[in-house]
């Protein structure tokens, strides 16, 4: 068996946890789900195993298939290490290389110059066979390795996916800042949301939330649409990756809309439109072009709002410009409490943002708050439940002073 870390998105390690079990138990008997550490998830299984990940997972970032580990005092104990392992059994000199090193407390001074030993170490073991060396690609490389350090042990492991996991093979335009897929789908999983559950994203952007969970309703698996770097490799299995590829079966198509969208922007609006046909989506997802503290519910009884809230310059897309940022949001935010108060009772509404102080803006107190990072940015999910009759106990309240901060954490 073969050791496999798979990261994803801080915050998002129980999800993805509970993702890989799905996948084992409905498609290996060898895929074994392991511990987890901040940022992924290590598991171990067959190398078939990582083609069922990379297709399959919409949480993890990347496959990264572990070739050694070893304790190291200096740079030279990690490029012995590294000129150890097999590379020619995997990919061939004329494949493109990268290599990327992250590392948590690791006395080393200089990552840069681990980096450029791994490389070395690589390249002459192929010299020293082939006489030739694997040229460099930064930007679009056969082959991604991935050296990982922390106080004492050095990992090299052999990236199986190629490009990022989020990047699905659909996505051809976005607006400003796009949430990446692989965050949306694990946002959807920590809501609870199911398909055939109402959802609605009233700030939509270029649709992710919305195709994210459209694929899982038509169950298009997230990898359908891309290629991958193990299908570079050597030893690659054409045959199991076709069978693999060749029983997905697709979900029965909806009759009654059940995600719904809308966004201040109509480009946006159009956005989304094109990226749900791109992505394959072929049952309706209604979409409006509104403003987000003006919408109703989409259907009558309860659903999942979840949404990733504009900042800056989105909040006033038709605001005034002369109106500065600060009270553009509170404006906005204040609005949409209301909004949410009055015409969501039975609803669950989760907003993902990093300001914390959001519930504070929207004059409601979170059921919960998970904290995720998008990139290096601290974030959070916030839990609203819209129980009935919220509305009414907040009109029977004394008007005088402010709103109550919410509880920290």
């Amino acid at each position: 068996m073969t050791s496999y870390f798979c990261p994803c998105p801080r915050g998002m390690e129980v999800a993805l946890a509970e993702e890989l079990l799905e996948i084992a138990q409905a498609h290996s008997s060898t895929l074994k789900v392991h511990n987890q550490v901040p940022g992924g998830v290590h598991c171990s299984g067959t190398l078939v195993d990582s083609y069922l990940v990379n297709l399959h997972s919409r949480i993890a970032s990347r496959v990264l298939m572990r070739m050694a580990q070893r304790s190291y005092d200096n740079e030279n104990d990690i490029y012995d290490l590294v000129l150890e392992q097999p590379w020619e059994d995997w990919f061939g000199v004329d494949h493109t290389i990268r290599v990327d090193v992250t590392a948590v407390k690791s006395p080393l001074r200089s990552l840069e110059f681990t980096t450029l030993k791994i490389k070395d170490a690589i390249c002459d073991r192929f010299r020293d066979q082939f006489n030739k060396r694997p040229s460099v690609d930064t930007r679009e490389p056969d082959m991604r390795i991935v050296g990982f350090l922390d106080q004492r042990n050095f990992i090299i492991y052999l990236d199986t996916s190629g490009e990022a996991l989020f990047k699905r093979g659909w996505r051809e335009e976005t607006g400003d800042a796009p949430l990446r897929e692989n965050l949306a789908a694990g946002m959807l999983r920590v809501a609870g949301w199911k398909p055939g559950t109402p959802l609605f994203d009233p700030m939509c952007g270029s649709g992710t939330i919305l195709i994210e969970a459209a694929q899982i309703v038509q169950g298009i698996p997230a990898g359908s649409r891309r290629r991958f770097a193990f299908e570079k490799f050597a030893d690659f299995d054409r045959a199991a990756w076709q069978e693999m590829k060749a029983a997905i079966k697709a979900n029965p198509l909806p009759t009654e809309p059940t995600i719904f969208g809308s966004d201040i922007s109509g480009d946006m609006v159009a956005m989304t439109r094109h990226n749900l046909n791109i992505a394959g989506i072929l049952f309706d997802v209604p979409l409006k072009q509104i403003e987000a503290q003006h919408v109703s519910p989409p259907v009558e009884g309860p659903g999942i709002l979840l949404t990733n809230p504009p900042y800056g310059e989105r909040i006033g897309v038709r605001g005034d410009s002369t109106v500065p940022a600060d009270e553009m949001a509170v404006s906005f935010y204040s609005a949409l409490g209301t909004t949410l108060k009055q015409r969501f009772a039975g609803w669950t509404v989760f907003l993902f943002t990093a300001d914390l102080s959001l519930p504070k803006l929207l004059r409601l107190k979170e059921a919960r708050k998970t904290p995720f990072f998008n990139g290096a940015l601290e974030c959070r999910l916030f839990r609203f439940d819209m129980v009935a009759g919220y509305n009414r106990r907040e009109e029977a309240k004394p008007k005088s002073g402010l709103p109550q901060d919410p509880v920290q954490e």
